[in-house]
Order: C-alpha cells, then sequence, then structure tokens
C-alpha cells in the first residue's frame, strides 16, 4: 500500500468554555505533518478509513474527564475508528491490509500499538465494513447490553426511547419490537418520527419539538415499563411521572446536558419510590467478554433485514470538530461518521 509524503490530523488545542456549546475554530486545530511514522516492535501503522462521532466526546474534552481521562491539550482527538493496517512493526500478528478498530482519533495515520487494535472480521451477510460504528459496533452493543441486562425488557410491555432516531436509539426501538414490546420512539422532527414509524416499525413516534408533545406522551404511552434514556434533563423529569409499577430506567446518556456548566437536577425523582422503580447507568464496554453473544444477534437482525440504519456521513478528517456539533444541535441523520481515507487494497480473509 502506498502512503503519501504528509498527512493531516487534528489535535485539540485548547478546552471548551464550561456550560458553552464548543466552538471548532479555537477549541480544535487542524495540522498537517510529515508522514515519518515508522511502527516498532509491537506497533502498526493504521491508515483511518472513518471515525466516529459520539456524543460522550464531549466530556472527554473537559479537565475533569468522565469515564475515560481528558484528551490532553495539544494531542490528537480521541475517537473510535475503523482503519487497515498499513505497515506492521516485528513480533505483531496482524499484517497489511487487515481491518482494525481502536481509538486511532482524528487522523489520516496512526501509530498504535498492536493490543490496541482489534481485527475484524469480515462483514457478516447484510452488513458492511462502516456497520462496525454502528449496530455491530458501540452503538448496537449499547443498544443490545442496555435494553437486555438494564431494562430486563418483557414481552407485552411498554417500551419508550429517547432520542429514538439518533444511531442507539434507533437501534433499540427495533430491539424492542423483535422482544415483542410495544415501542414509543421520542425524536425531533416530522422527518425522523416518519422514520421511526414507516422503517424502524415503533407504534408511535412522538415530536418533542410539538406544543402538545407532554399530552401526546401521556395520550400514546400512558405508563412505560421501560424508558431507553438517551437526553436526560427536562425529559427524563417529566417521563419519571409516567412510571408504571418496577419500572426500570436505562440512563445511556443525557445529550441535552453535555454542553452545560452543571447540568439540570431532577424534581420528580421521588416517584422511583411511589413505582418501587429502578434508575440505573452503564457502559457497553462493561460487557466485553460477551461481545460475541451482542454481535450475533445483532448480525442476525441484519442478515434478515429486520434491521433498519442510517448513516450520517462528512467528508474529511478536517471537518470533524464542525461533524462533531451536529451531534448538539440534532443536525444529523442517522449514526454521524467522518470518512477519513479510502480502503485502497482488499483485507487479507
Amino acid at each position: 500500500m502506498s502512503t503519501p509524503s504528509s498527512y493531516t490530523r487534528v489535535v485539540l488545542a485548547t478546552r471548551p468554555e464550561s456550560g458553552k456549546p464548543i466552538d471548532p475554530s479555537t477549541v480544535f486545530s487542524v495540522k498537517h505533518e510529515p508522514l515519518d511514522l515508522t511502527p516498532g516492535v509491537g506497533e502498526l501503522l493504521v491508515k483511518v478509513l472513518y471515525a466516529s462521532m459520539d456524543p460522550a466526546m464531549r466530556s472527554w474534552l473537559n479537565a475533569s474527564g468522565s469515564y475515560m481521562d481528558p484528551v490532553p491539550v495539544g494531542s490528537t482527538m480521541r475517537s473510535i475508528d475503523l482503519g487497515v493496517v498499513v505497515t506492521s512493526g516485528a513480533g505483531c500478528t496482524l499484517k497489511p491490509g487487515d481491518n482494525v478498530q481502536g481509538l486511532f482519533g482524528w487522523t489520516e495515520y496512526a501509530l498504535v500499538r498492536e493490543k490496541h487494535a482489534t481485527k475484524l472480521p469480515p462483514p457478516p451477510p447484510g452488513s458492511e465494513l462502516l456497520d462496525f460504528l454502528g449496530p455491530l459496533g458501540p452503538t448496537g452493543l449499547t443498544a443490545y447490553f442496555g435494553l437486555k441486562d438494564i431494562g430486563l425488557l418483557k414481552k407485552g410491555e411498554t417500551l419508550v426511547v429517547s432520542g429514538a432516531a439518533g444511531a442507539t436509539g434507533s437501534v433499540v426501538c427495533q430491539i424492542g419490537k423483535k422482544w415483542g414490546a410495544r415501542v414509543f420512539g421520542i425524536a425531533g422532527g416530522k422527518e425522523k418520527c416518519e422514520w421511526l414509524e414507516k422503517e424502524c416499525g415503533v407504534d408511535k413516534a412522538i415530536d418533542y419539538k410539538s406544543p402538545t408533545f407532554h399530552e401526546d406522551v401521556k395520550k400514546y404511552v400512558g405508563k412505560f415499563d421501560v424508558f431507553f434514556d438517551n437526553v436526560g434533563g427536562e425529559m427524563l423529569d417529566f417521563l419519571l411521572t409516567r412510571m408504571n409499577r418496577h419500572a426500570r430506567v436505562i440512563i445511556c446518556g443525557g445529550i441535552s446536558e453535555y454542553n452545560k456548566a452543571r447540568p439540570a437536577g431532577l424534581h420528580s425523582y421521588l416517584a422511583l419510590i411511589n413505582a418501587r422503580a429502578r434508575m440505573e447507568g452503564f457502559l457497553f464496554m462493561d460487557y466485553e467478554a460477551r461481545f460475541p453473544e451482542g454481535m450475533r444477534e445483532l448480525a442476525g437482525m441484519l442478515g434478515r433485514g429486520e434491521l433498519k440504519r442510517k448513516f450520517h456521513v462528512v467528508e474529511g478528517v478536517e471537518k470533524a470538530p464542525e461533524a462533531l456539533e451536529l451531534l448538539y444541535t440534532g443536525g444529523n441523520e442517522g449514526k454521524l461518521v467522518v470518512k477519513v481515507g479510502e480502503q485502497e487494497i482488499k483485507p487479507r480473509m
């Protein structure tokens, strides 16, 4: 595989101001540098193909960090990527042409330890390489384990999903239907709601931008057994008033709160007592030992045409900062990724 003489990466130039949206022009800086990365023992030179854009990235920029250490100022911005091995150092088992996944970052090329790169299998029937950032990757595994292990969803129960037209939410909705639940998706705008109903098969999509949103939830949902929450804030506070007895509230994310200096507190939490309900957060990485289980379920759904998905692809690693902002404005349609490079040779089978 031929390599250019230089490459582009995007670094964190300064931390964003707390409580305010990211200003891409000041927070990030685009660097063009000589491609003189030579893998040593146990190292790989990886060409990045796609970078995943995820809401949690906002917390990675804070000095306090989150479930991961903060991205150091001056370093390449962190992201979960798909790539292809260009060259491998001594002692490596991965070879040129192998497709890999890892935290390579917003860069066209990355020098990484082999132990930090996971070899990807050929995409299962009905899928493509990009699905390893969507339904066959962190997105799908988050939906599967959150709904199964935290939500304990049962046939015939009522499931509500916020951020339902997003990458994770849309998979949750479709798994819920497959498992026999009544599914209600909450999304913003007519187009997203129509996609959820016509393509994802939800029983009803409810537009949170509608002036009758609260009344619509009461009318169509009534009360729920499981709530898969990706939004947090006022929406979570309201939904806590709509729980059946022994309801389960899955805290996956809180995208409405990520750009706030101090997230809004909950006023309705005492409803958990009255409903004998449970609210629990989780991370998909907690289930690493069971990833094959989730992959089998999701790959089977894709192969049978039971799982619809959409990708919103932004071209060029230098556009990653602007792409990230789409997550917090609702400007993306489906799983948001940045296309960084082309795969020039076929992967080894």
